[in-house]
């Protein structure tokens, strides 16, 4: 059976364009604001969504998708409130790919069979797990795998062709290349060695790559388009919510619609990219 993911990289093939991938944390800046922000980007123009598993200490995000896990999870977002979410967004909307990205404690916390059944039945369709490395592939790799659930590595600058085999074994999906090394958020990518990137990736794996990290806005996602399967896109889509809050850190209306503006944006952006 073909997964959403490819469906949706299939047709963005057919329609001879990159995808694009938003990143948003799940529960940020409270429940009923992330929900609504969770509906309205494939209307604004996201190809895939990434929605955040807020988790106390994430070692791989930069500062602003930080401080969405901290909102998120002062206003009491919990791993079974995200399945929820997206529970909730598949009531709307069974075509659009979902991918849960996070890290592995709070996983093996709810455990593991349990959590993997439950984002089945949620409407989940993959994973992103940015703490287990290949070797520990039995813990949750290979159960999400047997469940029907995508499980996408990260491949890096400093992945070599040595290591890069064992990223891509078991990966499914899509690869999501980190263009720059550090955190999210951080310095714009170097366009020219992302397309070398992506290119030596493209000949080790038939799947898509979908390359992060710095990307900030539509000509960013336009540069990167060019040579990417998909450009995603998450520090700032943050930056643009939070930008938006009052003092006590909540969100409205505008909170969604100044999302959906930078969305529809970036969606321009990566369209112009291959006309």
């Amino acid at each position: 059976m073909t997964s959403r993911i490819e469906t949706r990289f299939a047709r963005c093939r057919a329609q001879n364009r990159a995808a694009l991938v938003t990143f948003v944390m799940a529960g940020d800046p409270d429940a009923s604001v992330s929900l609504d922000i969770l509906k309205s980007l494939p209307g604004a123009g996201a190809d895939l969504i990434e929605v955040g598993m807020p988790f106390s200490d994430p070692m791989a995000d930069g500062p602003a998708i930080q401080a969405a896990g901290l909102r998120a999870i002062h206003a009491g977002m919990t791993l079974t409130k995200v399945l929820t979410q997206v529970q909730k967004f598949r009531e709307h909307d069974a075509e659009t790919p979902i991918v849960l990205m996070g890290y592995y404690n709070p996983i093996y916390v709810y455990g593991v069979e349990r959590f993997l059944a439950d984002a089945k039945t949620a409407g989940v369709d993959g994973l992103i797990v940015v703490d287990l490395p290949p070797e520990e592939d039995e813990e949750l790799c290979l159960p999400a795998l047997r469940a029907g659930l995508s499980f996408i590595r990260l491949a890096t600058p400093t992945t070599d062709d040595a290591r890069l085999p064992a990223v891509l074994t078991n990966t499914s999906g899509f690869v999501y290349y980190v263009s720059v090394t550090g955190v999210t958020g951080a310095a714009r990518p170097d366009y020219s060695r992302v397309a070398t990137a992506v290119k030596r990736i493209k000949a080790h794996t038939p799947l898509p790559v979908a390359v992060g990290f710095g990307v900030k806005d539509a000509a960013a996602a336009a540069e990167i388009a060019a040579n990417a399967d998909a450009v995603v896109v998450g520090s700032a889509v943050i930056d643009a919510l939070a930008k938006t809050l009052d003092a006590e850190k909540r969100g409205g209306p505008a909170t969604v619609d100044a999302v959906s503006k930078l969305v529809s944006e970036l969606a321009a952006g990566v369209a112009s990219a291959r006309r």
